[in-house]
Formats: C-alpha cells, structure tokens, sequence
C-alpha cells in the first residue's frame, strides 16, 4: 500500500529494522545534527527524535541515509516509474509492447493532483514559527532552518496546480533581523523554477503567494529536488513515485498539501529582501549572509501527531547525496537522449556536485583522419554547460573512449584516462566572467566565477609516474610534497595571501619547474595547497580540495604558459592553485562540545547504544 503520511512511512521503516527511536531529550541546538552526523557516517538508520527540547512536536532524520533505504521506500512504484521515463524517452515502445506497458500506464493515473474535497486533514490546528523545531545546524549558522522543505509557487500568468512549481529552497526560520514568527527567509538560486515566477509577479508589481510544505508521504519530499523540465509539475511526479495522487486543497488563496505535516503560508513581496545565512551547506563551507526575499507568514498548520523531517548538509557525501542516487537509477540515460553524443556524465559529489563534472561522450566528425583530437566532444560540452543545473559545472571533464570500457563513476581510472591523453597545449577551454554556484565561494562574487572545460582525446602523450621528483625538495616555497593518484602531486606552500603575491609565487615556481621540465615528463597535474598530507590522504579529500577552492580564470597556472590569440595553455603540468582565499567561505567544523555531549546515546542504556550489533 502506498505511504499516506510520513508516519506511514517512518513506521514501516522501523517493522524492517530501518529506523532507531530516540527517546532521550535532545537539543535542537547543534545537538540534533551532531547525532544525525555521526549516524549517518556509520550507514546508520533513519532517526526518530521523540523528545525535542523546546518542541511539541517530533522530528525524523536520515530518512534517504543510505541509496538501498531509499530504493525500499519505493520499492513498490520504482519499476513503473522506470519505465514511465523510458517510454517518454522512447513511446514507439508503447505501440511495440502495449500488454507490457499497460501497468505503466494505470500507474500514470496517479501523477494528476487530486484536489481534496475534504478541508480539514492538515488544518488540524494553527501553530506559529517558534512551535516547530528550531534545527540550528552549525554553530556559525544565522539561525534555525528548513532542510527539507517543499517550497510551492504558481505562475502567475497561469495559475494553478499543473503549472506550479516545487522546489526544495532553504527556508530560514529565525535569526538575522527576521521578525519572529511574522517573516522567514526564503533561499533560493540560480535555474530554480520560483525565479520564473517571482519574475512574473515581479512585473506585474504583484506580491506571490507561496507555500511550504514539510514532510507528508516520503515522495513528496523527492519530488522537490527532481530535476523536471519547466513547466512540469512536480505534483505529478509526487503522485507517480508515491502511487497516490497528490491531495491538495486551497485555503485563504494558498495552495495547502493536505498530506503534509506542516504547511507555512506567506506571500513575496516585490523588492523586499532580509538577510539570510550563514548556513552550513553541502560543498562543506557556510554560505554567507546575503540579501535574499523575505516571506511575510500568513498561517502555519501541523497535522495531528505531526512529524519534522529534517537532514543536516556538510562537507559531502551527506544524506543529500542518496537523493543524486536515486535520481540517477530513475531517469537512466534520460540526459544522454537529451544530448547527442553524450554516453555518460557524473557530478562528482565528494566535490560538491556542481564544482567538478566528469563525462564521457562521443568523437564521430572526423573517423577518415588519423589524427585524434577533440571535435565533437566541444559540441557535446557546450550542450552540457547549456542544460539546466549542468550549466553550473565549473570543471568540466571530457573525454572520448572508443573502447566503451570506461565509466566515469571509477573515478581514479577516469582521472587516469584524461590526464594520460591531455594536450594541456591545445585541450584547456576558459568561460570567463560567467555564472557558478550560488553556494561557491571560490569566484569574484555571488554567482560569479568562470569554468574550465578540459577536452581529452586520442592515443596516450604520456606514461603517468608514481613518483615524487626529488628535485622539489630544493625549491625552497615547498614545504612538503605528496602524490594524489598517478601523475598527480600536491605541493604545499605557504599560505594565500593576495592574488599580487600568488603570481608572484606562482610564476616563481613555474620557472624553477621548467628548469626541470624532463624530470616532470610522468607528472600531468600540479595542486598547490594548504596541507599536502590532508589533501592526499584520501581520494575524496582531492576532489573537495582542489575543484572547491580554485577559480579556473584565477587559480590555473602550468609550466610553460603561453597565450597564443586569446588561446591559453601550457607545455608542462597543468597548475590548480587550491589554496584556500580570504574571500572564500570558512569550512565547516564539528563542535568539540557537543561530539562529548552526545556520546551519552552511545553509552549503556542511550538509545543508539548497540544498533549497529
């Protein structure tokens, strides 16, 4: 039977041996997260908070911590949902095999919102801000925040539920100089459908209604973060992976979820903006306090016995990344149709997903010419930098193989496959003064940055060593040198101070490398860091490292540097200089505190203590 409620879902976790009920009272005051943390780097289960300081109500974690839990929650609609996709991918299937996807068809009646004739589910009572859970994440956060809120908006143009919007945007709760329990703050970025329509309300100097909705069945949660196409809306995606049609009903001119756990109301108003942040993100740095709109709140409803879903982001993989999980096992090779040419790609999450793109595509122009070189790969990048979020890599990665052996989810083969086959001469494309990120701090601004396109193809240039060269032990700027994966060293050096004195290092450097340039001939690539010994010492402290933290116009250098009409690049090792700025973001850091704090549930008698026997 499908999920009609969270709790459903929570419960029917908790008969598999899914979730752990914590009984014990717990601060929302960093304490929540640290558990959260602490459990979910141990593949640990899904949480029932039971007793939260401060609050009525409950509240759930880790709901999605691992890609086989999520994969159980719907494990009944996954296989039509999968073959929904892949008939709009290819509906000559339909015709062909019409008794085969019939059951794909019935289960598509579920993806039209339902609109409830009954109006009281989720009005079970009217609440304000300060009774939920007030979730402070990280110590330097400006507040209390949403984590997996379901934010709805109409186009104004086009009202109503199958022209809505919803998207999960940080909601901040509290803090700043948001009045309490009047205004909230409503985060959202660049490629987000709410833009669309704050842009056309904007116009028409009318304010736009929006709800959030928090928790409800676990596929309305999912369904927020999906990546559909503008003007699909989301409400049907929720009804088609839930097996249940969306039920909503409309309630002072909002839009409610009468599933849902909770509901804030509150309208945008044109110009009107607060600041929001800090907040502890998923690239492993505080977004800053920026100006973002602030939402006047209308009402709050909680469902009888209501439930406060949450998840707590950080340096990556975090729970957010079974979401990119479970979304790559529903569309399959829906973007490689959508992209000619295009067999495969990957947003590395350990680097912060929109930092570092890996893909693999096709090389057909030329198969008469015997020399290979990038062709159809710069085609097939340019349609990646123009597709939805993709248009936010900042590096983006491609290469060629014609042997269809490689995958660039095997991330050190991939890395190895390119930097064995790169003209660093030939194969470096710039963007400049273009968008990143909103969360990425390594550009000259919010939104602003630059990307790097690296296109490998052909027979190997060179063997990758190994081997440390030992004459960098001689150039004095070194203070310690390692080896990140075959042909890749890092090289610490002292720390940034201003980007007059990193070229003044850098080109230093890069001289004192060219004396040395046979003794490089197995090294392809360079990372010039804070902390040699951190950055080495696994995989994906490389990856957070080096593509969080550079600039690509900024930060690239390379041995042998030229620019040849407007064209750049290098005869020696490509440079990245991932040192970390004055303008970047902080890191985030655990609380020593609280860690000791919270060894209570782990100790004899704790609610965690033995679940993982």
């Amino acid at each position: 039977m499908p999920y009609t409620s969270l709790e459903d879902c929570l419960l029917d976790l908790e008969k598999h041996g899914h979730l752990v009920r914590i009984k014990e009272e717990v601060d929302p005051y960093l304490e929540m997260a640290a558990i959260h943390l602490r459990v979910y780097a141990q593949k640990g289960p899904a949480l029932l908070f039971e007793n939260v300081k401060g609050s009525r109500f409950r509240a759930a974690s880790n709901i999605f911590g691992t890609l086989e839990r999520s994969k159980f929650i719907f494990r009944n609609t996954l296989p039509a949902v999968q073959k929904i996709i892949a008939l709009k991918d290819n509906p000559a299937d339909a015709f062909k095999k019409p008794l085969a996807n019939a059951s794909a068809a019935l289960s598509a009646l579920n993806a039209l919102p339902l609109k409830n004739p009954v109006r009281k589910p989720v009005l079970y009572e009217e609440i304000s801000i300060s009774e939920l859970p007030q979730i402070h994440h990280w110590k330097m956060d400006g507040g209390a925040f949403v984590t997996l809120p379901q934010v709805y908006s109409e186009d104004i143009d086009k009202p109503g539920i199958m022209n809505a919007n919803l998207g999960m945007y940080r909601i901040q709760l509290s803090g700043n100089d948001y009045e309490p329990d009047q205004e909230v703050g409503l985060h959202y970025q660049l490629h987000r459908g709410i833009g669309v329509h704050q842009s056309k309300a904007n116009a028409q100097n009318q304010p736009l209604k929006v709800s959030c909705f928090v928790g409800g069945p676990p596929s309305h949660t999912l369904s927020a973060v999906m990546p559909l196409p503008e003007g699909l809306s989301e409400m049907t995606f929720a009804g088609l992976l839930g097996g249940r049609r969306f039920r909503y009903t409309y309630r002072d001119g909002f839009c409610v979820s009468t599933d849902a756990d909770f509901v804030i109301t509150g309208t945008v108003y044109p110009g009107e903006t607060k600041a929001e942040g800090p907040f502890g993100d998923h690239l492993g740095y505080y977004s800053l306090t920026h100006p973002f709109p602030v939402m006047k709140v209308h009402k709050v409803y909680a469902r009888k016995q209501a439930i406060w879903p949450f998840t707590v982001v950080g340096r990556p993989p975090q729970e957010d990344t079974s979401f990119g999980a479970l979304i790559h096992e529903l569309t399959g090779s829906a973007l490689q149709k959508e992209i000619p040419g295009l067999k495969e790609v990957h947003a590395v999450d350990a680097a912060g997903v929109h930092p570092l793109l890996l893909a693999i595509g096709s090389e057909r122009y030329t198969p008469y010419a015997q020399t290979k070189q990038p062709a159809e790969l710069l085609t097939i990048a340019n349609h990646v930098l123009g597709t939805g979020q993709l248009s936010l890599a900042k590096f983006l990665f491609i290469t060629a193989d014609d042997s269809n052996q490689l995958h660039a989810h095997d991330i050190p083969a991939y890395l190895q496959f390119v930097l064995e086959r790169i003209h660093w001469e030939r194969d470096v494309h710039f963007h400049t003064h273009t968008t990143i990120d909103t969360l990425d701090y390594s550009g000259a601004g919010l939104n602003s940055g630059s990307k790097v396109v690296f296109a490998a193809y052909g027979e190997p240039v060179r063997e990758l060593g190994a081997e440390i060269p030992a004459f960098l032990e001689d150039i004095a700027v070194v203070r310690h040198a390692a080896l990140a994966g075959k042909g890749i060293l890092a090289l610490q050096v002292p720390a940034f101070e201003d980007y007059a004195g990193a070229h003044s290092l850098m080109d230093a450097l890069q001289r004192q490398l060219l004396d040395q340039a046979a003794a490089l001939k197995h090294i392809a690539l360079i990372v010039v860091c804070d902390d040699a010994a951190f950055t080495t010492a696994e995989l994906n402290n490389f990856l957070w490292v080096s593509f969080t933290r550079c600039n690509p116009s900024h930060d690239i250098y390379g041995v042998g540097a030229f620019t040849e009409n407007k064209h750049w690049g290098c005869t020696g090792p490509l440079i990245i200089d991932a040192r970390i700025k004055p303008h970047h973001a902080p890191p985030l850091v655990p609380d020593p505190e609280v860690e000791r704090r919270i060894d209570r549930l782990w100790e004899a008698g704790g609610s965690l203590y033995g679940w993982e026997k």
